[in-house]
């Protein structure tokens, strides 16, 4: 008698998880709203997704131009501090501008 009742509980679950048709109507409104609503969750996660793959790869571009950086500050003031001293201090000369009136007519 107990595997009856068993047998006859899960029969009776089965059948009322049977799809049905629901008999209901989504307006155009509605739908459209849910549609977007998925879009936007859809390209929040992807960007999301984008960003922790991306932040990685940004900061090995960032160390690796702080490093170039870094070392072009150093071979210049190696280079200032092996050229030899010439006492000419001078800045270099600063290129005049054109006039700025017009051309001949």
């Amino acid at each position: 008698m107990n595997k009856f009742k068993i047998c006859a509980s899960l029969i009776s679950c089965g059948i009322l998880f049977l799809p049905v048709a629901a008999n209901a109507y989504v307006g155009p409104g509605a739908g459209l709203s849910l549609l977007g609503a998925l879009w936007a969750l859809i390209v929040a996660v992807a960007a999301a997704i984008a960003f922790l793959f991306a932040w990685p790869i940004r900061r090995m571009r960032r160390r690796k131009r702080e490093e170039r950086a870094l070392e072009e500050r150093e071979r210049a003031e190696h280079a200032r501090a092996r050229a030899p001293e010439t006492g000419n201090n001078r800045p270099a000369a600063i290129p005049t501008q054109e006039s700025s009136e017009p051309r001949g007519s």
